[in-house]
């Protein structure tokens, strides 16, 4: 049957030291990060979801967000080369892991730069955000992997925030979801719904019609309700000082086979 499988890395002790590039800096706590990685992790646990923590990469104080390694399209793992220099020891890990599972993986090769962060999949429809991490030759690999698996990758510009999914993510339905001051085009998306927060932008599908979401978003979370979704709320503030989210956290692999 299949077996909704999730990847995940525990934050490492320069975890305040992390990259921000579209938001002012704020003190991080690396003690309470942990704790809020713990209780992300238990959430998806809850919900059905087994977990594998990807080898840690401490070095790299960024390595908590492991979504950014990889993206995985029906059982092919592309492996990612981050568009920040100093993330990229994080893949080594990550594509370990990803062969561990039985992924077939390949990988990006320079030019190209792809982070994970600015893939949105939505059925077979595969948008890349073209931004700041990754490069139009990025954008070419990525279709070149995953077209012949009968994906429909759509390229859209970011350059508001720093990864497509920072913007955008998507409900049950397939309706885009997004705070409209940082989104660049909603008419990119056939289905848009404007949220009032913006980290309310940000949901993992958990299943069911469950939504893994931020603490800080409860406007979001109860017009999601009135709509018929189950927001399952989580505390992930350290995390987001640092531009991350309840998508980024993980690496979710829906079509593994138990």
């Amino acid at each position: 049957m299949p077996s909704q499988h999730a990847l995940v890395r525990r934050p490492g002790p320069r975890l305040a030291e992390g990259l921000v590039t579209h938001i002012d800096r704020r003190p991080v706590d690396p003690a309470r990060g942990l704790r809020q990685w713990e209780g992300y992790v238990q959430a998806l646990r809850d919900h059905g979801w087994r977990t594998t923590e990807v080898a840690p990469a401490d070095d790299c104080p960024d390595s908590v967000f492991v979504e950014d390694t990889m993206v995985v399209f029906r059982n092919v793992a592309l492996i990612a080369r981050p568009g920040a220099d100093s993330r990229r020891p994080e893949t080594r890990g990550a594509r370990e892991a990803a062969e561990a599972l039985g992924c077939s993986v390949n990988e990006v090769r320079a030019p190209g730069t792809l982070d994970g962060g600015d893939v949105l999949k939505i059925g077979d429809t595969v948008y890349v955000g073209r931004g700041g991490r990754t490069n139009a030759d990025g954008v070419r690999q990525l279709r070149a992997t995953f077209e012949p698996l009968g994906a429909r990758v759509v390229a859209v510009p970011v350059r508001k925030v720093l990864h497509l999914k920072s913007a955008v993510t998507a409900l049950p339905d397939g309706t885009v979801i997004g705070y409209p001051p940082v989104v660049d085009d909603p008419a990119a998306f056939p289905r848009f719904l404007p949220v009032p927060e913006e980290s309310g932008a940000h949901v993992l599908l958990l299943g069911g019609g469950r939504l893994l979401m931020s603490t800080s978003a409860p406007r979001t979370a109860e017009l999601l309700a009135d709509l018929g979704y189950e927001p399952v709320p989580v505390d992930i503030e350290e995390f987001e000082k640092l531009e991350g989210c309840v998508t980024c956290l993980s690496v979710r692999l829906r079509e593994l086979y138990a």
